[in-house]
C-alpha cells in the first residue's frame, strides 16, 4: 500500500471521516466530515471540507497555506514549507490543524507510520468494506491503535479505525476512503483560491490562544 502511494505523482481521493465527541451529560455523539482531497507531490494540496458543522478550504501551494470559512469569508494564511510533509507539521502547531488521512499523503507513508510502531498484524480478510476484498491489518504506537482495511487487488486504503491511548476521553476515530485517483491530470489553478485570497486576513493560532483582553 505504502509502495503505490510513495510513487503517485498526483493523488485524489473523498475521505468520510467520523468521529466522536461527548455531550454535556457524558453521552458520546458522531460527527462527520467529507474531506474531498487532491494533492500532486511534493508541495501542492487542497482540502475540500463540507459536512456537519460549517464548511472548510485549505490550499497550499508550496508556499503559502491558506485556510479558508466560506461562510464567514475569512481567511488565515500563512508562509509555508516547501513540502506536503514539512507543511502538515506547520500547520498543525501554528492552528492545530490536523487531517486524519495524514499519512497516507506524506512523501514516505510506510516510514511515516513504521518508526513508533510497536505491534503490528494481520487480523484477515473482509469484503464488508469499500465493496472490495481487502486486507484487515492492526497496527500499535504507545500514541494510537489503528485498524486498516486495505484492498488486496488495488493496495489502496480503505478504512482505518482508530483510538488514542492517551485521550483521556477514549474517543474513537474513523475514515472511510473512496474515489481513488491515482496519477490523474489535475488543474494547476487547484490549488489556489481568488476568493479566499481576497477574504479578509487572520493569523493561523491555535483554538486555545487566549482571545485579547476587553479595553
Amino acid at each position: 500500500m505504502s509502495e503505490k502511494l510513495a510513487v503517485a505523482k498526483t493523488m485524489s481521493v473523498n475521505a468520510v471521516n467520523t468521529y466522536e465527541s461527548p455531550a454535556v451529560n457524558g453521552q458520546p455523539l458522531y460527527y462527520t466530515t467529507v474531506s474531498q482531497v487532491t494533492l500532486e507531490q511534493p508541495d501542492k494540496l487542497r482540502v475540500m471540507t463540507p459536512g456537519d458543522g460549517p464548511p472548510t478550504e485549505f490550499y497550499y501551494d508550496g508556499k503559502m497555506m491558506v485556510a479558508y470559512d466560506p461562510a464567514m469569508n475569512l481567511a488565515a494564511v500563512a508562509d509555508a514549507p516547501p513540502t506536503i510533509d514539512a507543511m502538515v507539521k506547520a500547520a498543525y502547531d501554528k492552528a492545530a490543524i490536523y487531517f486524519p488521512f495524514v499519512d497516507f499523503i506524506v512523501a514516505d507513508p510506510y516510514k511515516d507510520m513504521a518508526e513508533s510502531l510497536k505491534t503490528a498484524f494481520v487480523v484477515g480478510r473482509s469484503d464488508a468494506v469499500g465493496g472490495t476484498l481487502t486486507d484487515m491489518v492492526a497496527i500499535a504506537s504507545d500514541n494510537v491503535q489503528a485498524e486498516l482495511w486495505i484492498g488486496v487487488a488495488d493496495k489502496l486504503p480503505r478504512m482505518i479505525r482508530a483510538v488514542y491511548p492517551k485521550d483521556p476521553a477514549k474517543n474513537r476515530y474513523e475514515t472511510v476512503f473512496s474515489n481513488w485517483r491515482l496519477n490523474g491530470r489535475v488543474d494547476p489553478g487547484a490549488f489556489a483560491s481568488a476568493r479566499a485570497l481576497k477574504a479578509p486576513r487572520m493569523d493561523f493560532k491555535t483554538p486555545d490562544t487566549e482571545a485579547p483582553a476587553k479595553p
